[in-house]
């Protein structure tokens, strides 16, 4: 009896539980295979870090699927469809994807497929973006109003997907596959990648931590945070399955407000795609900038920790060592970047995506525009981050710095290498002058 197989290209979603494509493949096809292009644009634009949680992840796929998954490298537009002639697939089955780049890669994958469909189900989000609009069908550009609809939209509960290895195509039977090992990780992951880990990880974070994040979010001192960003932006669990999970108590609701910014500037990276790079509030481009050698200099003082700013400097430490910052330091040190020493944010930007184990287009762009003023609902450009405030309220007894910068208080530790007061006056002038 001849089959009829379909095909589930992963991307974002490197998990076996609420996966909606699964579900489609396994309803269009007899058999299905489960297949990975590792793209060499993405492995030379990904930092180590997030090339070894990829991989990581990758093999996690592989065993809960008793080997069957096929990976291959490659450019998706000459792999997707070669694999879909090789096994005669009636359908293609994916998650929506859309970043930029995706969009553009699934669009030529689409077009080289020919006949065979490339059918897109579900996405990365709570709420895809495109979907929460003003009455008018413009884009949200303020957050707060965007909240209340998204809530309003509400979103789908967890797919019921499951897999059977008995119903997956074995890789090994296809003749010229091109099949590859999942490369080995770069670096040794600070986080245990994949699915099963996501799960366990965020059950510690709901039995332990959930209830008190409302109050307790904005410390870095205290190890109270969910980690649970680096696993969706994989997808090793779908903020779904986390949302089911989340009650109506303070530190409930506080989480999923941070699941709404996700999905948010997802969406404002979606109606603006050129936003990932260029200043949303484009009156903003006229701002006088430090871009010499000097600059460059002190960027990699801002790099490396050695600012003479502790809660900064603590922040920046964790960077380097972890691929992980508390969201709070991320936002003070976007800001020191950009309104102490008046650097470009998509210098800080780049760097973020470099060292972060989560680093994701839509949130870390945007994230960053908001500490610099030129974003949607953007702190203001006069609002200015004080490091010796903020380390006085959310590090109030110096654990964390202690713990990043142990030479804090002794002669090794450098002097600040500006004047918070008078750079605070300097980025107001250059605010005034456009």
């Amino acid at each position: 009896m001849s089959t009829k197989p379909s095909l589930l290209w992963l991307r974002r979603d490197l998990r076996c539980h609420d996966l909606p494509p699964l579900i489609a493949a396994q309803e269009a096809g007899d058999e299905v295979l489960v297949c990975f292009v590792v793209d060499p644009r993405l492995e030379k634009s990904s930092g180590p870090r997030r090339l070894s949680f990829l991989f990581d992840s990758l093999r996690d796929v592989d065993d809960q699927l008793s080997g069957r998954l096929l990976v291959v490298r490659g450019r998706p537009d000459e792999e997707i469809p070669r694999l879909a002639d090789a096994v005669d697939a009636t359908s293609v089955h994916i998650s929506g994807d859309f970043s930029p780049f995706g969009r553009r890669r699934d669009a030529a994958v689409a077009d080289a497929l020919g006949d065979v469909p490339l059918e897109a189900v579900g996405s990365p989000y709570l709420v895809s973006p495109g979907r929460v609009t003003k009455p008018d069908g413009d884009p949200y550009k303020v957050f707060t109003p965007y909240f209340k609809q998204w809530r309003e939209h509400g979103w789908r509960k967890p797919a019921t997907s499951s897999v059977e290895p008995a119903g997956l195509m074995d890789p090994s039977n296809i003749k010229r596959s091109g099949r590859i090992k999942v490369p080995a990780a770069p670096v040794k992951s600070p986080l245990p990648a994949g699915e099963r880990a996501a799960r366990k990880r965020w059950q510690a974070f709901v039995d332990d931590d959930l209830a008190g994040y409302d109050s307790d979010r904005d410390r870095p001192d205290l190890d109270v945070t969910s980690r649970m960003s680096a696993y969706l932006k994989y997808g090793n669990i779908h903020p779904r399955t986390m949302a089911a999970d989340l009650g109506r108590s303070k530190g409930a609701q506080a989480y999923l407000r941070e699941l709404a910014f996700r999905d948010f500037y997802a969406d404002v990276l979606y109606h603006w795609p050129e936003s990932a790079w260029r200043n949303w509030n484009r009156q903003f481009d006229d701002i006088a900038l430090d871009t010499g050698k000097a600059a460059y200099a002190r960027f990699d003082a801002w790099k490396e920790g050695r600012t003479g700013f502790p809660l900064v400097d603590a922040g920046m430490r964790q960077l380097a060592e972890t691929g992980f910052m508390h969201n709070r330091v991320r936002m003070l040190t976007a800001s020191f970047l950009v309104k102490d020493l008046h650097l470009p944010w998509w210098w800080g930007a780049q760097w973020f995506l470099d060292q972060l184990i989560d680093g994701d287009m839509a949130s870390n762009q945007h994230g960053w525009q908001w500490a610099a003023g030129t974003g949607t609902d953007a702190a203001p450009y006069f609002r200015v981050f004080n490091p010796n405030t903020q380390a006085d309220r959310f590090d109030p007894d110096g654990d964390y710095v202690r713990r990043w910068v142990p030479e804090y208080g002794s002669d090794d530790y450098p002097a600040p290498m500006v004047d918070h007061k008078a750079e605070r006056e300097e980025a107001l002038r250059r605010f005034r002058q456009i």
